[in-house]
């Protein structure tokens, strides 16, 4: 195989056929843990671009996001088409018109063949699940779920606003649906050892999802986390460290379950810490290096 884990690409082009890009795209939503329904500041990480830094801009329509996000692709691949991924912010957080609005205008444009649709569990109401299933009935939808910790005291103390139980009500809502769902966890949150990590993958296991996303911990400027690292209440984790948790995590998941991400991108103008994250393309050559090296010291024959 090429690689010792159900990766992205291949899913991809098991479903299109062909070279699959993400085109990141701000729908103008904002988040119930910021507009005061649960809380004002987020999630004790999240940035003021709501996780969507490397979005289009909200100013643009969806057509000029998308148009713009062809472009900047359009010298990489020959004939991609591609995934219209709705990321800043909550994106079923607003009236199903509005949503019905944005998502249907992403799909009319040519190529695009599927929504990724970013938002929390407790943001699924009756009527918007209603949409996602029709959309879900005539194009590829994904939905991805902000878990970040399956550790409640976790969860707690980084602002996630919800339980475990909302979560686990919104996986099996979605799953009857048969929407594919993708999970968010982040590696290296306050307070969290290796068990609890590797719990939450466990956690994980037991539900009906179909990806994961590894994502690193970026202390990012203007947070709470920010103001916790600066105040030595925080370290941000090594890179030999968070290579080694990666590692532990794909030989833990599920082999069907299709890992979206590997680690993210931290906005270098935000970025306080890790600084060696800012290096992509090395972190995740250092972690298939260490997968390989695993790999052969179990007996298996895999080459990168």
């Amino acid at each position: 195989m090429e690689k010792p884990y159900y990766d992205l690409n291949t899913y991809y082009r098991t479903v299109f056929g062909r070279k699959t890009a993400k085109i990141s795209l701000d729908g103008g939503f904002t988040c119930p843990n910021r507009d005061g329904h649960l809380g004002t500041g987020g999630c004790i990480f999240c940035s003021t671009g709501g996780s969507g830094d490397f979005a289009e801009s909200a100013a643009l329509s969806i057509t000029q996001q998308i148009a713009k996000g062809k472009g900047q692709t359009a010298a990489k691949w020959e004939n991609p088409c591609y995934v219209a991924y709705f990321q800043a912010f909550t994106n079923t957080y607003a009236p199903v018109t509005e949503l019905r609005e944005k998502y249907e205008a992403a799909l009319s444009q040519p190529d695009v063949e599927g929504l990724s649709i970013a938002t929390r569990p407790d943001c699924l109401p009756e009527d918007v699940l209603e949409l996602l299933e029709e959309i879900a009935e005539k194009s590829h939808l994904w939905v991805e779920l902000g878990l970040q910790t399956a550790n409640e005291h976790t969860a707690k103390y980084i602002a996630r606003g919800y339980t475990n139980d909302v979560f686990e009500k919104a996986v099996q809502e979605l799953h009857k649906r048969q929407i594919p769902i993708v999970v968010h966890l982040i590696l290296g949150l306050p307070q969290e050892t290796e068990a609890d990590i590797l719990s939450s993958v466990d956690y994980l296991n037991r539900l009906p999802i179909h990806g994961v996303k590894l994502q690193l911990l970026h202390v990012l400027r203007h947070t709470p986390l920010a103001k916790l690292y600066e105040n030595g209440g925080y370290d941000a984790l090594t890179k030999e460290t968070y290579v080694d948790l990666v590692c532990k995590c794909i030989s833990r998941l599920r082999p069907d379950i299709v890992l979206h991400r590997l680690t993210g991108d931290g906005d270098k103008k935000l970025l306080l810490a890790p600084l060696w994250s800012l290096n992509k393309r090395d972190v995740l050559n250092t972690i298939h290096k260490e997968l390989r090296l695993r790999h052969i010291q179990q007996g298996d024959d895999w080459q990168m």
